[in-house]
C-alpha cells in the first residue's frame, strides 16, 4: 500500500534544489503563488508560516482581511477564533469567522464561489476530494519550500489523503479512527497481537457474555483485517494516485482476511447480524471485554463502566501493525480567492503544532499535526492509531465500494465461500464504477 513515501521525497528535492540555485545565482527569487496575475509584492520577515522563515522570497502584498466558514459548533468556533487572534496579532491580518455548517461548505461554496461570496478558506472531510476537485471548487496549492518543510511535522496520510491526482489541495487538521475499547473488569492488558486477543475472545464468550465484538460485516471497521493479509481497495501508484480498475478486494489478501472474519462468526465469538447499538448496549452493560469503535463512543462508555474503561491501539498481526480507516477533515482554499499565499498561510498557520494544540485542547478533536500532546488517557491511544491508519479513499468511485462489500461480509458470516462472494462483489463494484464513468 502507498506510505505517502513520495510526497516526503518530493519535499527533500525541493529544498536540495532551492539550496542549489541559492547558491548558483542569489539573485533569482521564486515566481510568487495566487490566482490573479501582476500582484503586488513586499518583502515578509521571519516565520511566513507559523513554522519556519521565508526571508528571502517576495510574496503577495498582506490583504487586510481574510474570511474563514468555521464548522457552527461552540467549541469548534471559540478554538479558531483564539488561533485566528494570534493569526492576527502576528502578520496584522484580520480574520473573520463565519459559521457555516461542515456539511454543507462544499455545496455552498459551488454557488458562492463562482460568485466571488465564498470565504478564503473551507473545511471539508478528505473522502470529498473527488467532488472538490470536479467541481473545482478549490485551489491548487503552489507550495514553497518553506511551506512544504513545515508539512513535515503531519501525519503523512492525512497529507496525501487532500491530494487529487497528484495535486495538492488542502491542509489536514483533524484526524480520526477507531480503537480497542476494553473494559478491564474483564480484560486488564490490552492484548499485543491478534493471537492474544482473540485467545482473550474464546475464554470470556459463553453465550450471554463475549470477549470480543465489532460490527465485523461492516466494511470501515473490518478493513485492517482484509488488508493485514495483503487484501487493498484500489491500487496506487509511486505517487498515491489510485486505479479504480484495479480492485483488490477479492485478492488472496482480502479472501484470507475475510475467511478468518468468518471464523468468528462460526465459532461463536460473534453473533450473527449483531449492530453497533446492539454492541453498545452490551458493552454498556459489562458483558463485553473488548469492542472496536471509534472515540465517539467514549462519552457512553466512561458514563457506564467508569474507571474500567480503557483504550489502546489495535493489536499487531503477523508483526505489522493493523492499518485502521482514518477520516481527516482539513483546510482548503477557495479556487476564486484573490488571496492564494495568504490564504495558504493562515491554513498552514491554524494547523501547525501551537494552533492545533490549541483546537484539542478546546474542541477534543484529534489533531493531524503528529508533535501535538495529547494528554488525555482515552484519546492518547487512539492518536497512536492515527500513525498507522489509512484513509479511506478519495476518488468517487470508493463510493460504489461500500454496499458491495458490506453484502459480502454478511454472506461470509452466515458461512459463505468467501472467494466467492468477494468475487461477485468486485464484479459488481467494476460494473458501477463503469457505468458511473461513461
Amino acid at each position: 500500500m502507498f506510505k505517502g513515501k513520495s510526497f516526503l521525497v518530493s519535499v527533500m528535492l525541493l529544498l536540495v534544489m532551492s539550496m542549489f540555485l541559492v547558491a548558483c545565482n542569489g539573485d533569482e527569487t521564486e515566481e510568487t503563488n495566487g490566482n490573479t496575475e501582476d500582484q503586488n509584492t513586499e518583502n515578509v520577515g521571519d516565520n511566513t508560516n507559523g513554522d519556519a522563515g521565508d526571508e528571502d522570497s517576495d510574496v503577495p502584498e498582506k490583504p487586510e482581511s481574510l474570511t474563514m466558514w468555521v464548522n457552527d459548533e461552540d467549541a469548534q468556533f471559540d478554538a479558531y477564533e483564539e488561533i485566528t487572534n494570534n493569526f492576527t496579532a502576528e502578520y496584522g491580518i484580520d480574520v473573520e469567522l463565519i459559521p457555516y455548517s461542515f456539511l454543507d461548505q462544499i455545496d455552498g461554496l459551488s454557488l458562492d464561489g463562482p460568485a466571488g461570496q465564498g470565504p478564503d478558506l473551507f473545511f471539508a472531510p478528505h473522502d470529498r476530494m473527488g467532488d472538490i476537485h470536479l467541481q473545482g471548487l478549490a485551489a491548487e496549492l503552489e507550495l514553497t519550500d518553506d511551506q512544504l518543510a513545515s508539512l513535515g511535522g503531519y501525519n503523512e496520510e492525512a497529507v496525501t489523503s487532500f491530494s487529487y491526482e497528484g495535486v495538492q489541495y488542502g491542509i489536514p487538521a483533524v484526524v480520526e479512527t477507531y480503537a480497542l475499547f476494553r473494559n478491564t473488569d474483564l480484560v486488564p492488558e490490552a492484548p499485543e497481537t491478534m493471537d492474544d486477543l482473540m485467545d482473550i475472545a474464546r475464554d470470556l464468550t459463553d453465550g450471554t457474555n463475549y470477549g470480543f465484538l465489532m460490527e465485523a460485516t461492516n466494511f470501515y471497521f473490518s478493513y485492517p483485517f482484509l488488508t493485514a493479509p495483503g487484501g487493498y481497495v484500489f491500487a496506487q501508484d509511486a505517487d498515491g494516485i489510485y486505479d479504480a480498475n484495479d480492485i483488490g478486494l477479492n485478492s488472496p489478501g482480502a479472501v484470507q482476511g475475510a475467511e478468518m472474519i468468518g471464523t468468528w462468526f462460526e465459532e461463536g465469538l460473534i453473533p450473527s447480524g449483531i449492530d453497533m447499538d446492539v454492541i453498545n448496549g452490551l458493552f454498556n452493560e459489562g458483558r463485553v471485554g473488548m469492542v472496536v469503535t471509534g472515540p465517539w463512543a467514549i462519552p457512553d462508555y466512561r458514563d457506564a463502566i467508569g474507571d474500567s474503561l480503557a483504550i489502546s491501539p489495535l493489536p499487531t498481526q503477523d508483526g505489522e501493525n493493523l492499518n485502521s480507516f482514518s477520516g481527516n477533515k482539513g483546510w482548503l482554499v477557495n479556487y476564486y480567492t484573490e488571496n492564494l499565499y495568504w490564504a495558504t498561510e493562515l491554513a498552514l498557520f491554524i494547523t501547525n503544532e501551537e494552533s492545533s494544540t490549541i483546537y484539542f485542547e478546546t474542541a477534543g478533536e484529534l489533531p493531524a499535526h503528529t508533535e501535538v500532546d495529547v494528554d488525555d488517557e482515552f484519546l492518547a491511544p487512539i492518536f497512536e492509531q492515527t500513525l498507522y491508519a489509512e484513509p479511506m479513499p478519495n476518488i468517487p468511485e470508493m463510493s460504489q465500494v461500500w454496499d458491495p462489500i458490506g453484502d459480502a461480509l454478511d454472506f461470509v458470516s452466515q458461512g459463505d465461500n468467501a472467494q466467492e462472494v468477494l468475487d461477485e462483489a468486485v464484479d459488481q463494484i467494476a460494473e458501477q464504477i463503469n457505468i458511473m464513468n461513461q
